[in-house]
């Protein structure tokens, strides 16, 4: 299989198609703005104008858009991956969507002829960047075997979790972990702040101990700098709590720090800071603190 359409480049797809066009394959972008899509093609990708142009000889399609209703619309209809990829292809859904819908659409695109696997992904866009992202797939055993090369060339974590929308599911929970670690260390930086302490060593003995993860490690300097350019943006990560808390309520499971977190990231998000990375969350903790 070397033949390979991304849709969708933006912060993350584009620099995974960059790094399957650096594994070797022949990569085809569609994006609905020009710019990523001639971004890719300087660095030895293909640009089409259409999705039915990018994925007619695909023999994998991975669609990377922001939620829900655009994997469903890039996949529908008559300019759709559905009625266009050539049967046997796996369809390969990096986006982060609602567990329900990803079983749905796997079901379409099975009718379809294809080979779907929802595959989303973990490790922002420096992850995506240096090819290390963690990426939790659900679908059938022998689609997941058959897509390991083309996954191993945008991630390094890469794990079969279970049925169509299980994927979807682990990410869920992944979403819901990251976001409270978020609050956690923003609570902890105002903290050591109003106390005078040295941030920077204070992290670094943080770090070392119980308290240390890859929030603190890939967030903390972001925070201490008040710097929130996007690496996974607020509004995303909004989305993806409000996936969270809807499936919780659905298998009756209580997520109370989960549900608080996802207010006040919609609060910082209704402020009009929805474009800033989710470590801008720590702007809410010092509105809330009265500092800056």
């Amino acid at each position: 299989m070397t033949n390979v359409a991304v849709i969708g480049l933006g912060i993350m797809g584009l620099p995974m198609a960059i790094n399957l066009v650096k594994a070797g394959y022949t990569v085809t972008g569609f994006n609905r703005s020009q710019d990523k899509t001639d971004k890719l093609v300087a660095d030895g990708g293909k640009g089409a104008a259409s999705i039915a142009e990018a994925v007619k000889e695909a023999d994998v399609v991975i669609t990377m858009v922001p939620d829900s209703p655009d994997v469903e619309a890039v996949v529908s209809g008559d300019d759709g991956v559905f009625a266009n990829a050539k049967k046997g292809a796996l369809w390969i859904d990096a986006s982060s969507i609602r567990p329900d819908v990803a079983a749905r659409l796997a079901e379409d695109a099975r009718a379809a002829g294809l080979r779907p696997l929802d595959a989303p992904v973990s490790g922002g866009e420096q992850g995506a960047i240096d090819g290390v992202l963690s990426i939790m797939v659900g679908g059938a055993a022998e689609d997941f075997a058959a897509a390991q090369d083309v996954l191993n060339a945008v991630g390094k974590t890469i794990v079969h979790v279970g049925p169509s929308g299980s994927g979807q599911t682990v990410k869920a929970a992944n979403q819901l972990i990251v976001a409270v670690n978020i609050q956690a260390l923003s609570e902890a930086i105002a903290f050591l702040e109003a106390y005078g302490v040295d941030t920077d060593a204070a992290l670094k003995v943080l770090g070392g101990g119980l308290a240390g993860s890859k929030v603190l490690d890939q967030k903390g300097q972001k925070m201490l700098d008040r710097n929130f350019d996007p690496g996974f943006r607020l509004a995303l990560h909004h989305k993806d709590l409000g996936i969270v808390t809807s499936a919780a309520r659905e298998a009756n499971v209580a997520v109370p720090l989960g549900a608080a977190v996802a207010q006040l990231v919609a609060a910082t998000v209704n402020q009009g800071d929805g474009g800033l990375d989710h470590s801008g969350l720590f702007k809410q903790v010092l509105q809330q603190s009265g500092r800056k």
